[in-house]
C-alpha cells in the first residue's frame, strides 16, 4: 500500500531522478514526453542539482507514481494533463512561493492557466 495520498486516480507512472525521490534535490525541471509504455504518463521530472554527469547514468532515475511525486511536491498536481511536449520549471522566490514557468514562453503559468 502507498504511504501517500491519491490526488489524481490512475496517474500513472512517471520518470524522476532520485535526487527528488530522496528530497537531495527540489523538483525543478519538468516535461513531458511521448508515452513509452502504457502506464507511463510521459513525465520526466529533474531535480535543481541535477548534472550532465548524473543524468548520464540511467540508474540515477527510477519509476515512479505521479501521485508519489505530487505527494512530495504539490504544485504538480494541476500540471498533470499538460499536453505532450511540455516544458516547465519550478522557480523559487525568494518570498517562499513558487512559479511554474512555461520553458517557450519564459512566462510563469497564471492561476488560470494550471486551473483550466
Amino acid at each position: 500500500m502507498a504511504s501517500y495520498p491519491t490526488f489524481i486516480p490512475g496517474a500513472g507512472a512517471s520518470i524522476a531522478t532520485n535526487n527528488v525521490m530522496t528530497g537531495a534535490g527540489k523538483v525543478r525541471w519538468l516535461s513531458r514526453e511521448a508515452s513509452q509504455d502504457p502506464v507511463d504518463n510521459g513525465w520526466r521530472v529533474l531535480s535543481d542539482i541535477d548534472t550532465d554527469d548524473y543524468l548520464a547514468n540511467p540508474d540515477n532515475s527510477r519509476v515512479v507514481d505521479f501521485n508519489e511525486l505530487c505527494a512530495i511536491e504539490p504544485a504538480l498536481i494541476p500540471i498533470w494533463d499538460f499536453p505532450v511536449g511540455s516544458q516547465l520549471r519550478i522557480d523559487r522566490p525568494g518570498s517562499g512561493g513558487i512559479a511554474i514557468v512555461d520553458e517557450a514562453t519564459g512566462r510563469a503559468l497564471t492561476r488560470e492557466q494550471l486551473y483550466r
